[in-house]
């Protein structure tokens, strides 16, 4: 491609935000709201369920309707919310500078690790901390070392305590060697990491479970169970999002002078999308329109489905990939780069 084709690319896409945003309205400030009440009816529902949780068919559909009101709560509107994709609404109940969410990661470190590093410097290596989390090798370009040789078992481990991983990661420990953060900041992190896990453990594991009085430890393992459904779901399209065959890495020297629509192709080598109906885009918060994601990731997660065409479009115009698929397609080709970089001979 040459600087005129990205220069057009980046007009096309402006184009596509600008009118996406001025289309913005009450349908776009019902559809969260909605989605909120149906999220905290499915909690409430699935915690009344749990009241009777030594019976096997409660246990069983208290879980399965708790585990749906977290992945909902944690993907199309916790995620989505903190990226600042409804502030335009104006409503402090749901702005991205108040909304905490139901996990055990503080909103704050998450939003600079995530919406600061991640989508400021998607897929360059040495910068963009997501490639791979600081535990897995998922390109060639890594440099191989003997205990990639184990990251399928530290994958699997990763996507059960999801959640403990995504905070962690802003801790970025190394960076105190570097010189980029202090000790102390680091320890302030942590601290407020251990807040944020006590505050957790006491409303799933303790305060939840006493309400049910005799019912204590079934319900206290629906949470536990409830939480991890919701780690490894997350963990299972953030990854497919994200590692799958054909997504690219870049050198830090990609950065160098990058324009709008350089930043804009960039997102959309580093991204794949998961295929699938309107229930399932609702439950991977959308996250399965990755691409149109990384392009606009504060715009409104219910108009990803909207745009995709346009952009799938702009792709075959300009003669770039759109990486898109099933999920079982997605999950395959993940999990076959992990088993295959853990290995040093290993190839793109």
């Amino acid at each position: 491609m040459n600087k005129h084709d990205y220069e057009a690319i980046g007009r096309e896409l402006d184009l596509l935000r600008a009118d996406v945003t001025a289309d913005l309205g009450e349908r776009d400030a019902a559809y969260i709201r909605r989605i909120i009440a149906l999220q905290r009816t499915l909690e409430v529902a699935g915690r009344l369920m749990l009241m009777a949780s030594s019976r096997r068919p409660a246990w069983i559909a208290g879980t399965a309707t708790l585990s749906v009101a977290k992945i909902l709560e944690n993907m199309e509107i916790g995620h989505n919310v903190m990226h600042g994709q409804w502030d335009w609404m104006h409503d402090p109940k749901i702005h991205s500078t108040t909304w905490e969410w139901d996990t055990v990661c503080p909103s704050g470190q998450w939003k600079h690790s995530h919406n600061v590093v991640h989508h400021t410097y998607t897929n360059i290596l040495g910068k963009d901390r997501d490639v791979g989390f600081g535990l897995l090798r998922v390109t060639p370009e890594q440099e191989w070392h003997p205990a990639y040789l184990a990251q399928p078992f530290y994958n699997l481990l990763l996507a059960l305590l999801y959640e403990y991983g995504i905070a962690l990661h802003d801790l970025a420990v190394e960076q105190i060697e570097s010189g980029e953060k202090t000790k102390e900041e680091v320890d302030l992190q942590v601290k407020e990491i251990g807040r944020k896990i006590r505050r957790q453990w006491a409303k799933d594991y303790i305060g939840f479970p006493l309400l049910t009085g005799r019912q204590f430890v079934p319900t206290l393992l629906a949470n536990l169970t409830a939480n991890t459904v919701r780690n490894v779901w997350a963990h299972t399209i953030i990854f497919c999002g994200h590692f799958p065959e054909d997504v690219e890495v870049f050198p830090e020297e990609r950065l160098e002078g990058e324009s709008k629509g350089q930043w804009y192709v960039r997102q959309l080598l580093g991204s794949a999308n998961i295929k699938g109906g309107r229930l399932f885009h609702l439950m991977t918060g959308n996250l399965s329109h990755q691409i149109e994601h990384h392009l606009f990731p504060d715009l409104p997660s219910n108009r990803y489905a909207q745009i995709a065409p346009r952009v799938r479009e702009l792709c075959e115009k300009y003669d770039l990939p759109y990486n898109s698929g099933r999920l079982s397609r997605q999950v395959t080709s993940t999990w076959s780069k992990i088993i295959k970089m853990s290995f040093p001979s290993a190839k793109r």
